[in-house]
């Protein structure tokens, strides 16, 4: 199982409006569109701090061959859309990707 972990960050004032356009828009169409195909979920976090908010995305994958299906070759960019890039300040330049070494098993969401 691949992780694929990536940091954003919203003004204040668009951090719902981004949290929902994740949860309501991107996240659903990966679903739709990758889930025969290696998608298996995802979580957000979200730190509301001073100025700004943080989001943490960690999209889940089967495999690497699974990410490449959603971000091609260059898999360690960011897939980051149109409506995204108006709501975020600014964000990671790469994405990260690990494999899940242990896990509880607990369910979250």
């Amino acid at each position: 199982m691949i992780c694929r972990m990536w940091h954003g960050w919203t003004a204040a004032s668009q951090a719902d409006a981004y949290d929902n356009y994740l949860r309501n828009d991107l996240f659903p169409r990966l679903e739709r569109e990758l889930g025969d195909a290696g998608y298996r979920g995802f979580h957000v976090l979200r730190l509301d701090r001073e100025s700004e908010v943080e989001f943490v995305t960690l999209v889940w994958f089967d495999s690497l061959d699974a990410v490449r299906s959603f971000a091609g070759e260059s898999y360690a960019v960011p897939v980051i859309s149109t409506k995204a890039r108006a709501l975020l300040a600014h964000y990671d330049e790469r994405v990260e990707h690990f494999e899940l070494s242990a896990s509880s098993g607990a369910s979250f969401g």
